[in-house]
């Protein structure tokens, strides 16, 4: 009888195996069978969108053709392609089928541009309406936009994982294409790391002449991951003073990538990641994790999520940390803490006992919120006037729930499944 439960227990055990999800998916590859959307497959690559998608769960990419996209491209800048592309990747599954089965005929859908934080208002959203005739248009959730693209053919779906359709016409939000970027060159890192509250990290970029280094990086492309200033407070912080100054500048440029890697990119890093203080294989590197939205730098020495996306304008990438990155090669021993500070009292006519100082606290995680803002639980008040009174069941952000990692799971369930089928047979 014993016998038969585990035999049970093991098929029960192998079904869930089988039945777990690996949300595996890679739009360059599945876009790399179709030559017709070459150049739309170049700039996912080239704005490093293919990592965001990759990195999704539940998405729909609404393509253009080599004819729409060369219209679009030859026009602007990389960085202002980069916002028309996201808001063709929407965070929801439509299929052919479901884009005719709209409640209410009409939705407003959340998309890729909106959780840049470069969207103001409802720019983030796109309308989708299923008109009369079989069409189904689309356009943007500013009020007075008209449905400019439409619904032109299904691409391929892997069912409610990813779904490629493709459409006639860019969806232009109103100003998405008339704000001109910043040229790299013109970026201001200083200012940008102080209104971010990295006023510390900003000072010591230029009191060690690090600064110069970050600037004459721009053109080519440059990721500087900046430690808040209570990163700068926390307990077992090291001492800086007691480094030598070449080994602040490593410090420093250990706090910077020599590429473009926007959040999105980190996501999806699996190999180890070179710095600016990269010296030769294996030195001054950072691997990356993800959970989620969330991303979790680790260094050897200690560990730090990224917490805020200051810049994301190609090929420029200004991310906030939530701890200073320690690398092995200065700090592959427990670091000499920063000497305590001395309480101050006031004066005092009379001798007064001065209480122990109190345990140094963790320091607390930036304001930013890490994750993108959730998409609003009604219809934006300037949204098209036929468009649902509320959020359509249609659309939803593919971050809503919590999912366990597959692979950690799968761990799990093997690790079962082998303890049952040894004590089947040893039985």
């Amino acid at each position: 009888m014993g016998v038969f439960l585990r035999l049970h227990l093991l098929l029960f055990t192998l079904s869930l195996i089988s039945s777990i999800p690996t949300y595996a998916h890679n739009i360059t590859a599945i876009l790399d069978g179709f030559p017709e959307y070459s150049q739309f497959n170049n700039y996912l690559t080239q704005t490093k969108l293919d990592d965001e998608i990759n990195s999704r769960q539940t998405i729909t990419v609404l393509v253009l053709n080599n004819g729409a996209m060369s219209a679009l491209a030859d026009k602007h800048p990389l960085s202002v392609i980069k916002n028309a592309l996201s808001l063709l990747v929407v965070l929801d599954y439509y299929d052919g089928g479901k884009l005719h089965q709209i409640s209410n005929g009409t939705t407003l859908s959340t998309t890729l541009y909106q959780t840049t934080g470069n969207a103001p208002g409802n720019l983030g959203f796109v309308n989708i309406t299923d008109l009369q005739g079989g069409k189904v248009g689309f356009g943007s959730a500013a009020p007075g936009s008209k449905l400019d693209s439409s619904y032109t053919k299904s691409v391929k779906q892997i069912p409610y994982n990813i779904s490629v359709l493709e459409i006639s016409a860019p969806i232009i939000a109103p100003g998405i294409l008339t704000a001109p970027p910043p040229s790299a060159s013109d970026v201001n890192i200083t200012g940008l790391l102080e209104k971010a509250g990295c006023k510390t990290f900003a000072s010591l970029l230029v009191s060690s002449g690090v600064i110069k280094t970050y600037q004459s990086a721009l053109d080519k492309g440059l990721t500087i991951l900046a430690p808040n200033d209570e990163a700068f407070k926390a307990s077992g912080v090291p001492d800086l003073s007691k480094l030598t100054n070449a080994e602040v500048v490593s410090l420093l440029e250990y706090h910077a990538l020599p590429a473009y890697t926007p959040k999105g990119t980190l996501k999806t890093t699996k190999d180890p990641i070179s710095t600016l203080a990269t010296n030769g294989a294996g030195k001054f590197d950072l691997t990356a994790t993800s959970a989620g939205d969330d991303v979790t730098l680790h260094t050897g020495v200690d560990s730090s999520r990224v917490a805020d996306t200051v810049l994301d304008s190609a090929p420029v990438s200004i991310l906030t940390v939530d701890s200073l990155l320690l690398p092995e090669e200065l700090f592959g021993k427990s670091p000499s803490p920063a000497p305590a500070s001395e309480p101050v009292s006031s004066p005092s006519p009379s001798p007064v006992t001065a209480s122990s100082p109190a345990p140094a606290s963790k320091a607390p995680s930036p304001l930013a919120a890490a994750s993108p803002p959730a998409p609003p639980t009604e219809t934006p008040g300037a949204a098209p006037a036929d468009a649902p009174a509320g959020s359509s069941a249609n659309s939803s952000s593919d971050n809503a729930a919590v999912h366990v990692s597959a692979p950690a799971l799968f761990t799990v369930l093997v690790t079962v499944s082998a303890t049952v089928v040894s004590s089947v047979f040893l039985s």
